[in-house]
């Protein structure tokens, strides 16, 4: 395939997830070999990198690149929409260290990128092509396979404890298809942690319009009260357990974390042609899996045509 980018500029706004500030992104089209460029335009010398795995400094509830002065979170969302489309140079200005939550999808990005068009370039993308399968088991214990595949495809399973949120699969085998099954999924947190995330100063941004909230374990109406209140959200009956908004899909944490698998292993900086199949992800083990490839790729450049 060939490198594109796209065709003409477009600006989002909206709150930061963890920040709350209301912060603006504007994405350029950018020359060839560019690759995913983030610049802080907030910041003196308006520092600007690529979005590569190496600059990957944190992974609690995002994914968080940074060098020197240099650090932008919440960058999968992005990255997943421009990488399912194909774009593979764009420079994006932000003037602020994150990017906008918006509804807590991939999908606000896709349509501004479909809108705005995309173009193709001269030169020939960088494709890793999986010759053998790979399997990585992350410190965490989340399990991955790494395969031959005709075309790009990603399967995922999750499981956590509770009554609510049973085990789940979601997979893509076309990215094509991205778009309609994978985008508009949005990120999503328990009830049980946001009064922890709250005392590590994030998700100041978060409310229930851009996540998906679970509530599973009851807790007494007065600390439903603080949390909703903190979150500037309506007031929920703590006796009423399940998903505080309506799912998108039956599996949309499922395919919520599909979409930031793309995302994080977009890092790698290349077009993946093979299958990755992730049990139990997140975005600590997907980039820990991500490091352990992208040193495969170097070691086998052989491999990219």
């Amino acid at each position: 395939m060939k490198q594109n980018t796209i065709k003409q500029s477009f600006r989002l706004e909206g709150k930061g997830l963890h920040t709350g500030l209301m912060i603006h992104a504007e994405f350029v089209p950018a020359p060839e070999n560019t690759g995913i460029r983030l610049q802080r335009v907030d910041l003196p010398e308006q520092p600007c990198h690529e979005a590569r795995v190496e600059y990957v400094c944190a992974t609690e509830r995002g994914t968080v690149l940074q060098c020197g002065d240099w650090r932008v979170s919440t960058v999968e969302h992005a990255l997943s929409a421009l990488y399912a489309l194909g774009v593979t140079n764009c420079l994006i200005r932000l003037d602020a260290p994150e990017m906008p939550i918006l509804d807590g999808s991939a999908a606000p990005f896709v349509k501004a990128i479909l809108q705005a068009g995309i173009v193709a370039q001269q030169a020939d993308a960088k494709v890793y092509v999986v010759r053998e399968r790979m399997e990585y088991t992350a410190q965490n214990g989340s399990t991955y396979v790494i395969e031959p595949a005709i075309q790009p495809q990603y399967e995922v399973e999750i499981s956590f404890p509770g009554n609510i949120l049973h085990d789940q699969k979601a997979e893509l085998t076309d990215l094509a298809d991205y778009p309609y099954a994978v985008s508009s999924a949005r990120t999503f947190v328990f009830v049980r942690e946001i009064a922890y995330l709250l005392d590590k100063g994030l998700i100041k941004g978060g409310d229930l319009q851009n996540a998906l909230v679970i509530y599973e374990l009851p807790i007494p109406q007065e600390t439903m009260d603080q949390l909703t209140d903190a979150l500037g959200q309506p007031r929920q009956h703590a006796d009423k357990l399940g998903y505080l908004s309506p799912l998108k899909y039956e599996n949309e944490p499922a395919r919520h974390k599909l979409l930031d698998l793309i995302g994080d292993f977009s890092l790698l900086g290349v077009r993946l042609q093979g299958k990755v199949t992730a049990y139990r992800p997140g975005h600590g083990p997907n980039t820990e899996c991500a490091r352990v490839l992208n040193q495969k790729i170097v070691q086998s450049s052989i491999n990219c045509k």
